[in-house]
């Protein structure tokens, strides 16, 4: 049966032409959509027209213009702290319709993943290291929270301001509890989760320097064009590098040349492949607490499982 994609709805469609006319300073009028729901977790698209076109991504929920806000101050930090590229919001960004909240942004001429050139994928190690040159004193964000998919993301420091209290408190913790609130996580596994946490002292390797992380990293979070990566749907924060190394390619694999032009800026630690899947174990509790029955979900269990037993 087919429904009706909610970003070509009338009411919503005049709200994107009224935005995006007040960016542009002349009347704009939608002509085309393009439907990339199968880029995101939110009903998104691209809404074309003359010489210009949107990228617009829908919340129905309570939270979304929360959220919304907090993906374009992340996109504001990384632009303005490590001079890479994101996406410029039309008008305000984020605007408030009575069907939900709407994020905007310029949409910008990509090169498909699977159309990318070696230099292409190499732009998306550069533009990761770029990020892991930027520092601060303390780990997390002071100045905002922020969402890691859906679900809320907790940026506040931690007293003792070390990355292996950091990583269990406000990252492991959190998203063991969501896991099991969900009702997805067995118990056994849970424990099992419960048990390495309490080990990451010895799992986490030596401290490093609180490092600015794109935060979600995964590499649909990357467009790139002829000449460079663009930085998408990021979930700031400073913490450890391998965070974002490790996502980069924890739902599918990418090209050795990202790492290659990674390691050309700044080195990744031998020892980063034993502690790969330890980084990855906040991601994978986050499927399963928003995805963990489907077919896409289901799996990651398995990879939880393999991760505890990992590192018993």
């Amino acid at each position: 049966m087919l429904t009706t994609h909610p970003l070509v709805r009338a009411p919503i469609v005049r709200e994107i032409e009224r935005a995006a006319s007040v960016h542009l300073g002349r009347a704009w009028a939608a002509s085309g959509f393009t439907d990339l729901n199968d880029r995101a977790s939110h009903p998104c698209g691209l809404l074309h027209g003359d010489a210009f076109s949107v990228f617009a991504k829908l919340d129905v929920s309570a939270e979304g213009h929360e959220q919304f806000d907090a993906e374009l101050r992340g996109l504001n930090l990384l632009r303005q702290r490590a001079a890479v590229v994101t996406p410029a919001p039309v008008a305000a960004g984020v605007i408030d319709s009575s069907t939900g909240s709407l994020l905007l942004l310029e949409a910008i001429p990509e090169v498909p993943a699977e159309a990318r050139s070696v230099n292409q994928w190499r732009s998306i190690g550069h533009a990761l290291a770029s990020l892991h040159q930027v520092h601060e004193e303390r780990f997390g964000l002071e100045q905002f929270d922020g969402f890691f998919g859906p679900l809320r993301q907790d940026n506040r420091p931690v007293a003792s301001n070390l990355w292996v209290d950091f990583y269990g408190e406000r990252r492991l913790l959190p998203r063991l509890k969501s896991a099991v609130d969900s009702g997805h996580l067995p118990l056994g596994l849970a424990v099992g989760v419960e048990r390495l946490i309490n080990r990451l002292p010895v799992l986490c390797g030596p401290e490093t320097r609180p490092t600015l992380l794109h935060g979600d990293a995964q590499q649909n979070n990357f467009l790139t064009t002829a000449t460079q990566a663009i930085l998408l749907d990021a979930a700031p924060y400073f913490g450890h590098p391998e965070i974002d190394l490790a996502l980069i390619d924890y739902f599918e694999p990418v090209p050795s040349a990202v790492f290659d032009a990674y390691t050309e800026i700044t080195p990744i630690d031998p020892e980063f492949r034993h502690r790969r899947e330890l980084w990855r174990l906040f991601g994978y509790l986050a499927v399963i607490t928003v995805d963990g029955t489907s077919a896409f979900g289901r799996p990651f269990l398995n990879r939880i499982a393999q991760a505890v037993a990992t590192y018993e």
